[in-house]
């Protein structure tokens, strides 16, 4: 079995093959994908993708869309939690880089905001028994300040770009890191040093698609049929077999996610 556990398969940029998408998917061996919503507007079209066998969904407000919602949506959110039993709620963090889409750089007077709906997402997670999965860009040491203040039962760090010390502080709080295509590039040092080096339980697989395609298909579209081959890039720097990472990290999505078989 192998688990993507981040994929934004309702995206447009799947809209014209999205049934072929999901059937590659499944004939590549990829069992299970899980699909974050970003935003209140999306909510519908990521609980759609459940019509696939395989996906489970999450539920939550990107930092890099709270321009678009008011405090009402946490309400509508937590509405949502409810009816559709979300595995998680995601995406959910901090993003220092790009504050909003429609405004590249970096925006510190939007963190407030940003902050404002993470923390209360936190609470949400709590409320519910949820773990979370977190959107995190330049922003390691401050989503781990709010994570020890506000405990949540676990979750993924997705897109991991830490330092050695960081991964270990959300590994004490009970978070896989989220390793995709990132790391298949020969010149992520940081990324394939944490890759080799850090525990094999607390990793787990995943594409971002449509985003952060791998190097072989760099500057192309990403999607759920990649994970065999990231699968395998990490089976190559860890110089163990490409099963024993299918086994230990579907494992590890599995029990973290509460998902069966």
């Amino acid at each position: 079995m192998l688990i993507d556990t981040h994929c934004h398969l309702d995206a447009a940029e799947y809209d014209a093959d999205r049934d072929a998408v999901a059937r590659r998917a499944l004939d590549a061996g990829v069992e299970r994908i899980i699909v974050p919503s970003v935003a209140a507007f999306n909510f519908h079209a990521t609980v759609d993708c459940r019509r696939y066998p395989g996906v489970e969904i999450a539920l939550g407000i990107h930092p890099m869309y709270v321009h678009v919602h008011k405090e009402e949506h946490l309400a509508q959110l937590e509405e949502a939690i409810r009816a559709q039993k979300p595995v998680a709620i995601g995406e959910i963090g901090l993003d220092r880089f790009q504050s909003c889409i429609e405004r590249p750089g970096v925006f510190e007077d939007d963190l407030p905001r940003q902050e404002f709906y993470f923390v209360e997402q936190l609470k949400l997670a709590k409320k519910h028994g949820l773990p979370v999965l977190l959107h995190i860009r330049r922003a390691n040491d401050q989503i781990l300040k709010y994570l020890h203040r506000i405990k949540v039962p676990g979750g993924i760090a997705h897109a991991f770009n830490g330092s050695m010390q960081q991964a270990h502080e959300f590994i004490k709080l009970g978070f896989k890191l989220g390793f995709g295509g990132a790391f298949t590039y020969s010149r992520a040092t940081n990324l394939r040093r944490l890759a080799m080096e850090l525990p094999l339980d607390s990793i787990v697989l995943e594409t971002d698609g449509p985003d952060i395609p791998p190097e072989w298909i760099a500057r192309r579209r990403n999607e759920p049929a990649e994970i065999p081959r990231i699968a395998l890039t990490l089976a190559t720097l860890r110089g163990v077999s490409v099963d024993e990472i299918a086994s230990v990290t579907s494992e590890n999505a599995r029990k973290l996610l509460r998902l069966d078989g």
